[in-house]
């Protein structure tokens, strides 16, 4: 009976032993958009790497699209449960600096790959690329050659387009329209309204419509071809190089100034710079990485797309003029 009773009091102390280990680590909770945590995005390989350094456990929160994420986090404010905000990009950090809930990243961004200079202090990148009209070539033999020419073609040629207030390639397009239409914006948009399948909240609703069928063209990025290639096989789906140039896209993560994991955040960011992240970005979230890859890039990403202009606005001016901006593009569009 005695050896029984040792045997569980040994039973005991190893299970508490271990519920003890289990209560000491700590979680990480990111919030993110939710293709990246779709069961073909990054985020799953992303965790597994981190974890194994980390000793950690990462928690992934899911929002529809990157002016989603930043919204979520206007409504939740100090009591967020987020650690980290992965998902944002330039358009949008001015607005999410003037919230107070970031804090500066003090990582070493110069070494970097970027086709800008970076100089944020609180928005660290990990990918981007320049959006681009999608088009599928077997439903659309001769696609536009440049914005004008989408804005003002066959209305019987439809796009599928992501919402602004929702999305970020959504609010992006509405920047390179401004971009390129300036003061005229709103004619451009009423003139290409006939075209508009539909608007999307984001942009995995977006290209889920475009690859069933729905419309032979669609709003997304430079790189999306380079999916089809690598992954399928297939070359049918094709950017269209517009003679105006294309809009770029960086995308940022950031550190919340309540997380209670502060040192750990930190070790993410810094993770974000490194193989065990970068080498996931350009075959799972289909971008550029913005820093060294254990592997080189697909031969496919050799094809791509590449502006003859880039466009850009600066964060702190889209951070004044995004509500009238949105609402020129609202107007124009539901009438």
């Amino acid at each position: 009976m005695e050896d029984v009773l040792k045997t569980i009091a040994s039973a005991i102390t190893v299970f508490l032993a271990f519920a003890s280990l289990a209560e000491a680590r700590e979680t990480l909770t990111v919030y993110t958009y939710e293709s990246f945590i779709s069961e073909w995005g990054p985020g799953g390989k992303v965790k597994e790497n981190f974890e194994k350094q980390c000793g950690c456990d990462l928690k992934w929160l899911g929002i529809a699209d990157g002016v989603a994420l930043l919204n979520r986090l206007k409504l939740e404010g100090e009591a967020t449960e987020a650690d980290v905000v992965l998902g944002l990009d330039t358009n949008l950090t001015a607005e999410a600096k003037a919230t107070g809930f970031f804090a500066p990243h003090g990582m070493d961004a110069s070494k970097l790959t970027l086709p800008i200079a970076w100089t944020d202090d609180t928005f660290l990148p990990y990918d981007f690329a320049h959006f681009a009209v999608i088009y599928d070539s077997q439903m659309m033999a001769n696609p536009p050659q440049s914005l004008d020419e989408l804005v003002h073609g066959d209305p019987a040629q439809k796009i599928i387009l992501e919402d602004p207030r929702s999305s970020t390639p959504g609010l992006g397009f509405l920047l390179w329209i401004k971009s390129v239409y300036g003061a005229n914006s709103a004619e451009a948009w009423a003139a290409l309204k006939p075209r508009i399948l539909t608007t999307t909240p984001g942009w995995t609703e977006a290209y889920g419509l475009f690859t069933k069928g729905e419309a032979p063209m669609v709003l997304s990025y430079t790189t999306s071809p380079a999916y089809h290639i690598v992954a399928e096989g297939v070359d049918r789906y094709k950017a269209a190089a517009f003679s105006e140039g294309h809009y770029l896209q960086v995308e940022v993560a950031g550190l919340i100034a309540s997380s209670r994991h502060e040192a750990l955040a930190k070790q993410f960011l810094a993770f974000m710079t490194t193989p065990g992240f970068q080498d996931t970005i350009p075959t799972m979230n289909w971008m550029f990485p913005v820093a060294a890859t254990a592997e080189p890039l697909p031969a496919a990403f050799g094809s791509l797309v590449k502006p003859s202009k880039t466009f850009l606005y600066p964060s702190e001016e889209v951070a004044t003029n995004r509500r009238v901006w949105i609402a020129e593009w609202l107007n124009a569009t539901s009438r």
